[in-house]
């Protein structure tokens, strides 16, 4: 998903104000870091994001039958593909086998 840098800090202050809010978060930094720490932390899942969606691109392209983009077949095998990048990463909790 890309999202502009004004979306980005618009997300950080909302997330900012909502750790304000709680009462199981206390500060030890100020608010302003806070929110700037976001920041980088959205930009930096945001550009992992970016590689996996051009992994999983490469890997459509790479099949030996051409899938078009937008079709059905593509669309199935993105989202294969994707699970598989993101499982890979260990951001998708993986159950065990019984």
């Amino acid at each position: 998903m890309r999202l502009t840098r004004e979306k980005t800090i618009r997300l950080s202050h909302v997330i900012t104000d909502l750790l304000v809010a709680s009462q199981d978060v206390e500060f030890v930094e100020d608010r302003d870091t806070i929110r700037q720490k976001t920041v980088q932390i959205l930009q930096d899942l945001l550009k992992e994001e970016e590689a996996v969606d051009a992994e999983v691109k490469k890997k459509i392209t790479s099949q030996k039958k051409e899938i078009l983009e937008g079709s059905e077949e593509y669309e199935v095998l993105y989202r294969k593909y994707y699970a598989e990048e993101l499982r890979r990463m260990g951001v998708v909790h993986q159950p065990n086998p019984r």
